[in-house]
This record gives structure tokens, C-alpha cells and sequence, in this order.
């Protein structure tokens, strides 16, 4: 067997094993983008070096098998650059203000450390002492998102079970406060954490964002709700440059040729494209809504970048742009 299929064996095992339904062909298929052919293949391989794979019960039409937990146990080893790319985690995690995460991945490692045998440990420190010194992540000084663990929590639970929720919420720029009682869909993480929910009122046309940092109180109201089965978080976030949502437009923006290598660097939109022109300056155009979070990022790149379309985008940005010494 070929060193590559090796790898492609051990790793469909290793997912057979974390899998409770199990895998069919067709899911095989797509992890793998192969043939029909070549998952059966596999498969024939995996009971053929792993006899305990097992048929799983049926829930669907598909036939699945998984493997019994703990089988690999023995086969499977941490490298430095996974355990330090979980340090690099933990302080990304700090760094935003996300501790109920940073508990759940501490808890993550420490599971992992106490897997591995003294021989392993002796073995693999010193490669992760010298890692963690060469690339350690520095918590960053300046703002950054608050949101209260207990309110992050509560969210959470009712967002997996569903449930609805009875939030104190307070506006920004408004000292009213106000009672909502809330279908809770998702959470999206930023430079502001917001909770996109659907109100529970006959009237209610949309999901909503909620900045996470205004809502002062949350109550489970263990009344539970039918989840909108077509809607995708994904795909919400993906209408706008942000969070807020609009109907999406078409964008062009033309970055100087000074500033082209760094806006390379940028997923600005999961639809853009990048076009080069001939004197180096570069066109990055995507399909978005969110007009004044597109505002507030291209004022970071001052005269370093135009606003080509929608024209009334490069109303609000062109005059004013002014010129940066560094760019974002």
C-alpha cells in the first residue's frame, strides 16, 4: 500500500471511530472527493485492517459502518505544532474575551496531556517549549468585545435545545431599556459578539442582530420552539460585509499599487474576486450588503484604495479619504 493511501486509510479509521451514526459510501465520497468505486475500496480495506468495524443502525437509506471507540487509541500521536496550535488558541481565545471558550479548550489540552505517557511527554516538550517561544501570541492592548460568560452561556443552552429566551436589552446610543423574548438561532464572534434571533411577536419579518455587550439580563425560558430548517447561519453572514444586514450589491474597489501586496492578504467577503491591473494596482469585487461596516474598514486604508462601485458607496468614502503612513 501505497504511503499516501496509508494515510488516506488511517485518517477515514480515525473518523469511522469519532463518528456515532457512522459513514456510508456516499459520505465517504465527499469527505474524500472520490469515486464510488474508491470508497468501496476503502471501506473493504478498513474491515480488512480493522476488524471490528462494525455496521452501524440504519436511520436512513444509506448502509454505514464506524469502528468502536478506542480502537485507535494506541495509533493516535499529538505533534508539537497541535499542541502549540492549541496554546496559539487559548490566547486568541483571551485575547477576545471568550473565557467560557478558553475553558472548554484548556479542558481540551489538559484531556490531551494526561493521554500522553511520560516517554511522550520527555519526547515532545522541548520541541513545544521552543515553539511557544518563537511564536508566542502577545495579548493585544487596545478595545476588544466583553461579553459576560453567564449571558454566553445561557445563549448557548438555549440555541441547542431550542429554547426560547427573555432578554434586558439596552440599544447602543439609547438609554431605554427594553424586554424582548427571543428565538435564538446563532451567535456570530467579531470585533462585537451578536446574537441573530428571531423576535417572538406575530409581526416579526426577520432575523435580528443583538450586540451580545448590551444584553444586561438573559432568562431560559425552557419553552421550546420549531427551528427554521432553511435557515443557515452561514449563509446569513455571507449577505453582508458584517453584521448588519441589507440587500446585498455589487462592489469594486481599486487598491494603489502600493497597497496591492497587502490587500492580497485579505478575505474581505467569501464571494470576492481579485483582478490585477496593468500597473499593479489591484480590483477586489464581491456581492454584499452592509454599507457603513465597509465605511468604517476602508477609512483604516485611507487614499490607498477607491471605491469604484456602487456609486453611492464612493460618495461617502472618496472625498474623505485621507492619507496613512501604515496600512491596516
Amino acid at each position: 500500500m501505497r504511503y499516501e493511501n496509508a494515510i488516506k486509510l488511517l485518517g477515514l479509521a480515525q473518523r469511522m471511530q469519532g463518528s456515532v451514526l457512522g459513514l456510508s459510501l456516499y459520505d465517504i465520497e465527499e469527505q474524500l472527493s472520490c469515486s464510488h468505486r474508491t470508497a468501496q475500496l476503502l471501506m473493504s480495506a478498513i474491515k480488512e485492517v480493522f476488524p471490528q468495524t462494525e455496521e452501524a443502525p440504519a436511520f436512513d437509506d444509506f448502509k454505514r459502518w464506524r469502528i468502536p471507540s478506542g480502537t485507535l487509541d494506541k495509533l493516535v500521536s499529538f505533534t508539537a505544532e497541535e499542541l502549540v496550535g492549541i496554546e496559539a488558541a487559548i490566547s486568541v481565545l483571551e485575547r477576545d474575551n471568550l473565557q467560557d471558550h478558553v475553558s472548554s479548550v484548556r479542558s481540551i489540552r489538559d484531556k490531551i496531556n494526561l493521554s500522553l505517557s511520560g516517554k511522550e511527554k520527555s519526547k515532545i516538550a522541548p520541541d513545544v517549549d521552543a515553539l511557544l517561544e518563537a511564536e508566542g501570541i502577545a495579548m493585544r492592548s487596545g478595545p476588544r468585545p466583553h461579553a459576560e460568560p453567564h449571558v454566553l452561556e445561557v445563549l448557548r443552552n438555549a440555541i441547542k435545545a431550542p429554547s426560547k429566551v427573555r432578554i434586558k436589552y439596552r440599544k447602543r446610543r439609547e438609554l431605554e431599556i427594553k424586554f424582548h423574548t427571543l428565538l435564538p438561532y446563532g451567535i456570530i464572534l467579531g470585533h462585537r459578539h451578536y446574537l441573530i434571533a428571531w423576535l417572538d411577536n406575530p409581526k416579526a419579518n426577520k432575523f435580528l442582530p443583538f450586540s451580545i455587550p448590551n444584553i444586561e439580563e438573559v432568562e431560559y425560558l425552557d419553552e421550546g420552539f420549531e427551528r427554521d430548517e432553511e435557515f443557515s447561519l452561514t449563509a446569513y453572514t455571507e449577505r453582508s460585509f458584517g453584521v448588519f444586514q441589507e440587500e446585498p450589491f455589487d462592489v469594486v474597489w481599486r487598491f494603489t499599487p502600493e497597497a496591492a501586496v497587502h490587500a492580497k492578504e485579505y478575505l474581505f467577503h467569501p464571494s470576492q474576486t481579485m483582478e490585477e491591473e496593468q500597473d499593479g494596482s489591484l480590483l477586489v469585487k464581491f456581492h454584499a450588503g452592509g454599507k457603513h461596516e465597509m465605511i468604517w474598514h476602508l477609512y483604516a486604508w485611507g487614499d490607498n484604495v477607491e471605491v469604484i462601485a456602487p456609486q453611492e458607496l464612493a460618495d461617502e468614502v472618496n472625498p474623505h479619504r485621507r492619507t496613512w503612513r501604515a496600512f491596516p
